[in-house]
């Protein structure tokens, strides 16, 4: 694997140092605490928890308060809040602050699926600016020393943009950084990534950090968007789905300490039991644990030579000895199979029309009347 590199850029977000500007974006069902351990264990950055439901965790629902736990080796620690309300986001930022829950808080503007966004949640929200922007407000004081920050879509669709708008908002109301997700909602997570927005962005928001986020596969494509785009850090998504290694990549990327790979079937197979093992642990359940990892199977070992009946074994699997037993089958020796298990990875999905509420686009004010439709927005899910 080839890697480019960069001048050393450490990135700020209010008092939080990191050595390089690498953001693990939160990704629903991936990106829990066993998942975070093992990016941690190969590099540097800011690891974003799952999404959280700033009403689940008002409610003090009992998975929402289990997501929220940090592993004492996690720091800095960071969730990820997403709501419709500006009552119930601040006060879900008091307890986080209140009870010490975690050093960074982001706010998720970009979810684009269809049962959040025909409720105005998600990638929809931001249309309505003064929403947004009471958001905001109120997350920022409820925070109090604590950085939030901002992830948004550039808008609802070509003709419905909102990220200069809602990014311009944030800084305005005492945002950390901002960072944007470099599609529309209605193009999901197809086609390519509009780069130039996040340039245009850069030039918009001049006083806090931005991010960019969208088609990040390798360390390349990260030192490209910064070349390209003027950025000050990098957001990294489905780039990393069977490669927790990529964290490794990109601190070397950027001047940082992070462990050079050879990644030969026999280190995927390792890493691959790592997060098994990891899984078993956060769920307290080996069984559960094994049943969690198998959605990685197929991110892992693209394009490596495994048999399909290896492949359907660990993907049924339901035991640590199951899964030892079928990667000991493998030829460790078998290298890097290159371009083939490179690329895009994770469903990227069709562009659509959005799903919005009646008479949604009529206007940028929120009828009153569109208040207790919204609620139906803060359901268990995630993306941006």
């Amino acid at each position: 694997m080839t890697l480019a590199t960069a001048p050393a850029r450490p990135l700020r977000i209010g008092p939080i140092d990191l050595d390089v500007p690498v953001v693990l974006a939160p990704m629903a069902g991936i990106t829990n605490t066993a998942f975070r351990r093992l990016c941690r264990e190969y590099g540097a950055g800011l690891y974003v928890s799952e999404m959280i439901t700033s009403r689940a965790l008002v409610e003090r629902n009992e998975t929402t308060m289990r997501l929220i736990r940090h592993h004492e080796s996690e720091t800095p620690r960071s969730i990820q809040l997403y709501g419709v309300d500006p009552k119930t986001i601040a006060e879900a930022v008091r307890i986080i602050v209140a009870e010490d829950h975690a050093d960074h808080i982001d706010l998720n503007f970009g979810c684009p699926v269809p049962k959040v966004t025909r409720k105005g949640g998600g990638a929809a929200l931001p249309w309505k600016s003064k929403l947004f922007a009471d958001i905001v407000d109120r997350a920022v004081k409820a925070a109090g020393n604590i950085p939030l920050t901002v992830k948004m879509r550039k808008g609802i669709d070509r003709d419905h943009l909102t990220f200069l708008d809602a990014g311009r908002a944030a800084e305005d109301a005492g945002a950390a950084a901002v960072a944007l997700h470099a599609r529309t909602a209605s193009e999901f997570y197809s086609g390519h990534a509009d780069w130039h927005a996040i340039g245009e962005l850069k030039q918009a928001v001049t006083s806090i950090p931005v991010l960019g986020n969208g088609d990040i596969w390798s360390a390349d494509d990260a030192v490209r968007m910064m070349a390209e785009t003027d950025c000050d850090g990098v957001v990294v998504g489905r780039g990393c789905l069977g490669r927790p290694w990529l964290f490794g990549q990109l601190a070397l990327a950027f001047g940082g300490e992070g462990k050079t790979v050879d990644a030969t079937l026999g280190f995927v197979a390792d890493a691959f039991r790592r997060h098994a093992e990891l899984l078993v642990e956060f769920f307290e359940d080996e069984d559960r644990g094994c049943r969690d990892v198998r959605k990685h199977v197929s991110w892992y070992f693209k394009g490596y030579p495994v048999g399909g009946d290896i492949r359907t074994g660990l993907a049924t699997a339901s035991s640590l000895q199951e899964i030892d037993d079928l990667l000991g089958r493998l030829d460790r020796t078998a290298p890097y199979p290159g371009a083939d298990a490179e690329g895009q990875r994770g469903r990227a999905g069709h562009p659509k029309r959005t799903a919005l509420p009646e008479k949604w686009l009529e206007s940028r004010e929120l009828a009153s009347s569109a208040s207790e439709m919204m609620r139906g927005a803060e359901i268990e899910n995630s993306g941006g």
